[in-house]
């Protein structure tokens, strides 16, 4: 979502370790890349041909053909991310940053001629056993060396909220969200900070020099402030309508985990850890949120998309569960990939269980704080439930770009 954003269970400090394309960011944070990378971020690896159960195996993708309890099968959802990797890689914006990939045999027109023929396979294949097969033995595996070189990455997620709101102020509706000022690009630095913009209670109003720039109004500022964090969000609207919007541009500060500094001074267990725990702290404690939300200095504009889907940073539209953020300086822009890790997914009623899952995405975004090879934010989908997935995924697992050989 070109997010300014963090990821939603890593920027709140929902993960202990760290939309922007959400809120929930780690308490340890993880060092920075290095500018310049001795070991190139992806190793060709040799997974094999004799692992077994197959569904125990990298490539087992279930949820093509059988779908998982409230999750129907998306076999078309894949085909259109697919479809939305291929529009990008014919752009000169593709162009460009294959020009520049640092590993010279990962080109964009093998990038190209992975992708048609991935889909022409998941388009024909009758099962997850005949596609992993395929995919074995047609696809070289470029494994992600990780944050300790031996190919362990952390997982988050993020998702578009869906919120009421306002085109006007009102006593109910007043934290507001802004379009880009037209005079953005020559504002010095530093950028103004948060508090400077909107104020320590997000109600500065008239005093801000953003006055007239207001899109929506929000009746919760916490709510504002997620949409901040995740880039997007679809809006209900007071007059009955429906719309959305969609990040543009951001001030030029680093991430703040909210849900760290919240840790660090004792206001949540590690327990409490998680987007529900935060949450109900700012309920409690609502003036807090004038100490904790300005501590995140950047600001982030929006503007209104009507109703379009979430875009990436590769300006393609994001697919539930088949789109990935990674750190794009590093990884290959709209590529082919596989994941290999545990997310909770919903059962019976409201119940979230953790599966473990192999599942085919397309990289397709970006996130401030999404950096370096060890980093991996999985766009959840639209709503309540993509929120409430997104809040308490953070985990470890493993991820592999997918190249003909």
């Amino acid at each position: 979502m070109k997010r300014t954003l963090a990821l939603f269970s890593l920027g709140l400090g929902i993960a202990l370790f760290n939309p922007l394309p959400i809120a929930v960011s780690q308490v340890t944070p993880q060092p920075a890349a290095p500018p310049s990378q001795v070991t190139p971020a992806l190793k060709l690896v040799d997974i094999g041909t004799n692992c077994k159960p197959a569904r125990a195996c990298l490539g087992w993708d279930e949820q093509l053909f059988l779908g998982h309890g409230s999750l129907k099968r998306d076999r078309q959802s894949l085909l259109k991310s697919i479809d939305n990797s291929l529009s990008y890689l014919n752009t000169p914006k593709a162009i460009a940053a294959y020009n520049n990939y640092p590993i010279k045999e990962i080109t964009i027109d093998r990038v190209r001629r992975s992708l048609k023929r991935f889909r022409q396979l998941v388009a024909t294949a009758k099962s997850p056993t005949q596609l992993q097969a395929s995919v074995k033995r047609e696809f070289a595996f470029y494994k992600s060396v990780g944050d300790d070189n031996q190919g362990r990455v952390k997982f988050t997620a993020y998702y578009a909220p869906i919120y009421q709101a306002s085109r006007t102020r009102t006593a109910q509706y007043k934290y507001p969200i802004y379009r880009l000022p037209a005079d953005f690009e020559q504002w010095p630095k530093p950028h103004p900070t948060r508090v400077e913009l909107e104020g320590v209670n997000g109600l500065l109003g008239n005093k801000s020099r953003l006055n007239g720039l207001e899109m929506f109004w929000l009746r919760d500022r916490f709510q504002a402030y997620m949409i901040h964090i995740q880039g997007s969000a679809k809006l209900n609207l007071t007059d009955g309508t429906q719309t959305s919007v969609g990040f543009v541009r951001g001030t030029d500060y680093p991430w703040t985990s909210v849900g760290r500094l919240l840790f660090q001074d004792g206001k949540l267990s590690k327990e409490e850890l998680n987007m529900p725990g935060i949450i109900r702290y700012f309920q409690k404690n609502p003036k807090s949120m004038d100490n904790y939300l300005p501590r995140w200095e950047r600001f982030i504009f929006f503007k209104e998309t009507k109703g379009e889907p979430a875009t990436g940073s590769i300006s393609v539209p994001l697919v539930p569960e088949r789109s990935i953020a990674t750190d794009k300086s590093i990884m290959p822009p709209g590529a082919l990939a596989v994941i290999n890790a545990t997310f909770p997914y919903p059962e019976r009623g409201k119940k979230l269980v953790q599966r473990r899952v192999s599942r085919f995405v397309l990289d397709q975004d970006t996130g401030s704080a999404i950096k370096g090879p060890g980093r991996v934010d999985y766009f959840l989908g639209y709503g309540d439930l993509a929120g409430d997935r997104a809040g308490i995924t953070v985990t470890t697992g493993s991820i592999y770009y997918l190249l003909l050989k």
